[in-house]
């Protein structure tokens, strides 16, 4: 009889990786279990392992399973892992296989609906994953995974592009009788982006629309920090030189010409991304639904906080202070928002305004 698990075991020594390496293959018990694993290993990527004839049927799935059925999503067709792998989460020493990080995701229990050497549908019934999905062969190890069936009730697609909402210039703060009614925010004088978190990747648009992510090598692990969620988030990418920000640094970071040059400037100028919107959450779009006040509530709840990404803070209320405290820091002012400020994308408009220090 084939052992199914000669592969796994040959690619692990048992002496150094804590993961389940029994003898042999378990019996075959007709539960149909399975796990999805969240693995940063070198790249991020979510393994699926799918209980079939006392193996682990495994694919790594590097944007893990599609939402909706608008994409198809690769899907690496690995080595059959033991059953013991249902439950297995922990570190993987680095120089191991598969070395990195690994944490359960979802599980639960499946139906086949077919089973060939080619192609597989299941549905699956576990906590934070439902739903009909076929896997299917491209070539060699190389697949692909669908969604069969409609998105949940009230699902939009990650927009491709959102253009940036622009505050209209003021000479003055909103009159202090209104000043409740404001959130206020430091003018941090950054290039302002738009970035899309996905799979754990992130694309970065320009206000123009232009893919720049090549340009900011660091923000890419914002990606990984934020898996599985998905999310686009409005804000600035800012060079800071010192206590303030220095646009000086910022626009020597030209769009580099290949991955040398982009690694150049990385060097020359390190960023941070400032997160202060959040324009989509997991498959709903909150330009419209939501106020500024009920947007900025969620976005705090994400912690985008890492060494080249932050949410900085935002005072409701409170606009002399925030004024002189921009001043303080050597900014140019600070962008007054109306709390009950819905997002209008590509729009200038004075429910946002940009005011001075000083």
């Amino acid at each position: 009889m084939t052992d199914r698990l000669a592969e796994y075991r040959r690619k692990r020594d048992a002496t150094r990786t804590p993961e389940p390496i029994p003898a042999g293959a378990s019996p075959d018990e007709p539960r149909q279990r399975f796990v999805i694993q969240q693995h940063h290993a070198r790249s991020l990527h979510w393994d699926v392992r799918l209980e079939r004839d006392g193996v682990l049927v495994s694919f790594a799935v590097p944007r893990g399973l599609p939402r909706d059925q608008g994409r198809n999503n690769l899907a690496k067709h690995t080595e059959d892992h033991p059953l013991e792998y249902l439950e297995f989460s922990g570190e993987i020493p680095a120089g191991e296989y598969g070395g990195g990080r690994m944490t359960i995701f979802d599980s639960g229990t499946y139906e086949t609906g077919k089973w060939r050497d080619d192609e597989i549908g299941v549905t699956f019934h576990g906590d934070r994953t439902t739903g009909r999905y076929v896997f299917f062969q491209t070539g060699g190890n190389d697949w692909m995974v669908r969604r069969m069936d409609p998105p949940e009730p009230g699902w939009e697609p990650m927009p491709e592009a959102v253009s940036p909402m622009l505050a209209a210039k003021a000479a003055d703060l909103p009159p202090e009788s209104d000043d409740a009614e404001w959130g206020y925010e430091m003018a941090w004088g950054g290039r302002r982006v738009v970035v899309y978190v996905s799979g754990g990747r992130v694309r970065v648009l320009n206000a123009d629309g232009e893919d720049v992510t090549s340009w900011y090598p660091e923000v890419r692990p914002l990606g990984p920090a934020l898996a599985p969620t998905e999310a686009v988030l409005d804000g600035e990418i800012v060079a800071f030189d010192g206590p303030a920000p220095s646009v000086t640094r910022l626009e020597r970071r030209k769009a580099p010409k290949d991955s040398a040059a982009a690694k150049r400037a990385a060097e020359r100028t390190p960023v941070h991304f400032l997160a202060y919107d959040l324009l989509w959450l997991e498959g709903h779009s909150t330009v419209e639904a939501l106020r500024y006040a009920e947007r900025r509530e969620l976005l705090e709840g994400l912690a985008v906080a890492g060494e080249h990404w932050q949410t900085p803070p935002y005072f409701p209320g409170g606009g002399r202070f925030a004024l002189e405290a921009a001043g303080a820091q050597g900014l140019a002012g600070v962008i007054a928002k109306r709390l009950d400020s819905p997002y209008l994308p590509g729009r200038r408009s004075r429910l946002w305004l940009a005011v001075p220090a000083g």
